[in-house]
């Protein structure tokens, strides 16, 4: 495990998926309600379409002497848009856990010199372009703590917070992951202006999570 020391902190070129739920839909013409690609890990035939998207880039990787994030399918698997198709918060912890579990398999199968890190993805809490509500960063921390600790008990090597719409969520996952041992990344979705959906600017954004979580994240 990685936990530790985070191999693409030291340097070099990593290689890691895009695009997840498109492809999933529009490619291989699978259903994912609400965009929730970690459902597709109930059967087989899903896990097999999983593998199918991570596929091409473990290829890349392997091919090239590079390093590998593998990113888990789990940016819908929070307690709000798991509800909204059905599932309980058991079910939930299973899922994730057994979407980590996948990367491991994933892992143990590129053949690869070359570092492979493990990624559990975390989603925000609402819309990941247009918040209708927010959470405050204590309430954010404690959401998101629910999902941050299964990844906990797993393989994860560290927590990746993608199209995060505002600072007082991603402080809350900087400080859960923290929490539990596990180092974070942070990503922000912003408008073609560069600002996030809030207007704020995207490096005082960084620069606030940084000032209160006393530099939480390994990078952004």
């Amino acid at each position: 495990m990685h936990r530790d020391r985070l191999p693409q902190l030291d340097g070099g070129l990593f290689v890691t998926d895009g695009g997840i739920e498109t492809t999933l839909i529009y490619h291989q013409g699978l259903d994912l309600p609400e965009f929730a690609a970690f459902s597709l890990l109930e059967d087989d035939d899903g896990i097999e379409g999983l593998r199918r998207y991570y596929a091409p880039y473990v290829a890349i990787a392997r091919e090239r002497g590079l390093g590998l994030v593998l990113e888990s399918p789990t940016w819908r698997a929070n307690p709000d848009w798991a509800a909204r198709i059905g599932y309980g918060l058991d079910e939930l912890d299973v899922l994730n856990r057994r979407a980590i579990e996948l990367m491991e398999e994933l892992r143990n199968e590129a053949g690869s010199d070359a570092p492979v890190v493990i990624s559990g993805c975390v989603g925000p809490q609402g819309d990941g372009y247009s918040p209708e509500t927010m959470l405050s960063s204590a309430e954010a921390e404690a959401y998101h703590a629910t999902q941050i600790g299964t990844f906990a008990g797993t393989a994860a090597d560290l927590v990746t917070a993608i199209t995060m719409t505002y600072v007082e969520e991603a402080v809350g996952v900087a400080r859960a992951a923290r929490a539990v041992g596990l180092p974070s990344a942070i990503s922000f979705t912003v408008e073609t202006d560069g600002t996030l959906p809030t207007g704020q600017g995207l490096g005082a954004a960084i620069e606030q999570v940084d000032a209160e979580t006393e530099r939480a994240p390994a990078y952004y």
